[in-house]
């Protein structure tokens, strides 16, 4: 019985070396762009779906507001999802600068707010191009030019780009960083490997008429979530070689980690309930194997105390998986100059095991709470 336990360990490391060693070479495979477009040509609307950000969506809009790329080709549409706070009254004031704010109004409950936010704006957008990012986010002035230049050099239909978190307060927001990075680096390295299957909603651009050549949310309006991933794996269908992820500093976006353990854990649930309506099935069997694999470890670890076999057995274990995802993360937090965080991984890796295998486990059983709502 224990050989039959560590032969299925050590296959469930196997494969997940196998997993992390094809993301290696999908992150190898995307070429840094060098995008060096001057005279523009495409009509953008950027938009963003705002719930309760009096805090900080002045900085957003001032940061879209300065960038470079011109203004007669730049929407901003922003819809206010019934926010209870200032947001609205604070978007209203940049109505004289070009800033449109759409409200909802919506009667009857949603369970996906956010997407109707989206899709209202697009309805209404005089883009070509829609560019989508998040109400607490920062950007440098060449990020919406990088964009377009990728989209006009390279005539992808769909584009992830990168986003990171900064400005960390502690070690705990830290560690997010880097595990943030990974997720990050996982959804470029499927686009290297041409199988698109994730994203990233706040940097995420795509064409206005695909949008509603693919049904636009019809079909994954149920989730509250899904409005990046869902969107873009109905995408990938129609146009498998036409997404790209923009490997570029400038394309970069800036966000903050949750500052509280209850908050982070609720963010990671919704991000799993989407898996469920993942349409590519192969990626949801690797997913599963890679929770088994990290279960594995967890069962081991526990029998560790009970048997020195089992507890080899999760060394031998954590130490592959240790060292093949220092291989997988040094260029990408390198590309995001920030290639210290790798030395955070012996403290992150534990803690890992035990998280994953727990939202994997509840973010499809239960509700969870999102911008003041319980939402599924």
């Amino acid at each position: 019985m224990i050989a039959l336990h560590s032969i299925i360990s050590l296959l469930l490391t196997g494969l997940y070396l196998l997993v992390v060693g094809y993301l290696i070479k999908g992150w190898a495979a995307l070429k840094r762009a060098r995008l060096t477009q001057s005279t523009f040509i495409t009509p953008v609307t950027i938009l963003i779906a705002a719930r309760n950000e009096a805090e900080r969506i002045h900085l957003t809009i001032e940061d879209i507001l300065a960038q470079d790329y011109p203004k007669h080709l730049t929407e901003i549409i922003i819809v206010d999802d019934h926010s209870t706070d200032d947001t609205a009254n604070i978007i209203r004031g940049y109505a004289g600068r070009g800033v449109k704010l759409l409200q909802l109004n919506e009667d009857k409950p949603l369970n996906s707010y956010k997407k109707k936010a989206i899709a209202e704006a697009i309805g209404m957008a005089t883009g070509e191009l829609m560019v989508c990012t998040d109400a607490d986010c920062r950007m440098g002035t060449q990020w919406l030019s990088s964009v377009v230049s990728c989209y006009e050099t390279l005539k992808p239909v769909m584009i992830s780009s990168p986003v990171t978190y900064f400005e960390e307060r502690s070690l705990f927001e830290r560690l997010q960083t880097l595990e943030f990075s990974y997720l990050i680096g996982i959804g470029a390295a499927f686009i290297g490997n041409g199988r698109a299957s994730t994203c990233n909603g706040a940097n995420f651009a795509y064409r206005k008429d695909v949008f509603y050549e693919v049904g636009g949310f019809k079909g994954i309006d149920d989730l509250a979530s899904g409005d990046d991933e869902l969107l873009l794996q109905k995408v990938a269908e129609v146009y498998p070689h036409r997404i790209a992820f923009l490997k570029n500093r400038d394309a970069v976006v800036y966000t903050h980690a949750k500052h509280t353990l209850q908050e982070f854990l609720q963010q990671r649930r919704r991000w799993a309930s989407k898996s469920t309506r993942y349409k590519d099935k192969k990626v949801v069997a690797l997913a599963v194997c890679i929770w088994l694999f990290n279960l594995s470890l967890l069962v081991n670890a526990a029998l560790g105390f009970y048997s020195i076999t089992f507890l080899e057995l999760f060394l031998v274990q954590f130490l592959l998986k240790y060292l093949i995802e220092v291989a997988f993360l040094l260029p990408i937090t390198a590309f995001f100059k920030r290639p210290g965080l790798v030395s955070l991984l012996i403290i992150l890796g534990p803690i890992h095991i035990i998280y994953f295998v727990y939202v994997g486990l509840l973010g499809n059983t239960r509700k969870y709470a999102w911008k003041g709502r319980v939402v599924r």
